[in-house]
């Protein structure tokens, strides 16, 4: 999994970070999040299979836009925002939609929804906006663990695929993703303080600490 993370850069070259909104990457950022609707749909007509399928696809897109950004040098100043913007819609409405149906237990939805709460209304205070963090590996890997833990889960409601291991795969992955996702939001917090504050020390005639 690790050797995955940052798959497609180039080393020894600087990223060159692009000001127009139209690349391949973004594109398919866009095109997964399209998919999300889709599999609430499937999921309202107890249609499991294709539900499974999309989920699937939104899950090796989340890691495909990234790859293709790097590997095409096509990183935007759009698409750091889209991309975990996209991603955490993304997780939210699986989370809810897996409770609400019964496929998940409750726990899902407070693992994923509290802390994603919790990080958009400080970004939204600290930065009216994104705060545009890196994402580090905590939160790749946590991601990784959450979009394969949910279409195992997911999988066990597709007629001839009732297996009982399934579930506990599923289950057991998803917690563990979940532990991460609380992990990675206790990292995110620490660096957007640590970057509003050193953006409140550049302020004309603010003093830093210590001065």
């Amino acid at each position: 999994m690790i050797r995955l993370i940052g798959a497609g850069s180039r080393p020894g070259r600087g990223e060159r970070v692009l000001d127009t909104f139209w690349t391949v990457p973004n594109l398919i950022t866009i095109l997964r999040f399209l998919g999300v609707p889709l599999f609430v749909y499937f999921i309202e007509r107890d249609s499991y299979g294709p539900a499974f399928v999309t989920l699937v696809i939104i899950g090796v897109t989340d890691w495909v836009d990234g790859y293709l950004a790097r590997l095409l040098d096509q990183v935007s100043k759009t698409g750091k925002w889209l991309d975990p913007v996209a991603d955490r819609l993304a997780l939210i409405i699986v989370a809810v939609v897996f409770v609400v149906d019964g496929i998940a237990p409750s726990w899902l939805i407070w693992a994923i929804v509290i802390p994603d709460t919790i990080l958009i209304i400080n970004s939204l205070i600290l930065f009216h906006g994104s705060p545009n963090l890196p994402v580090s590996n905590i939160g790749k890997i946590r991601t990784a663990l959450l979009l394969v833990g949910a279409p195992l889960l997911l999988l066990q409601k597709v007629p001839g695929f009732d297996f009982a291991w399934l579930g506990v795969a599923g289950n057991t992955v998803l917690l563990l993703g979940c532990i991460g996702h609380v992990l990675a939001f206790g990292g995110y917090m620490l660096q957007s303080w640590r970057k509003h504050l050193r953006q409140d020390t550049r302020v004309p005639g603010v003093i830093p600490r210590g001065s």
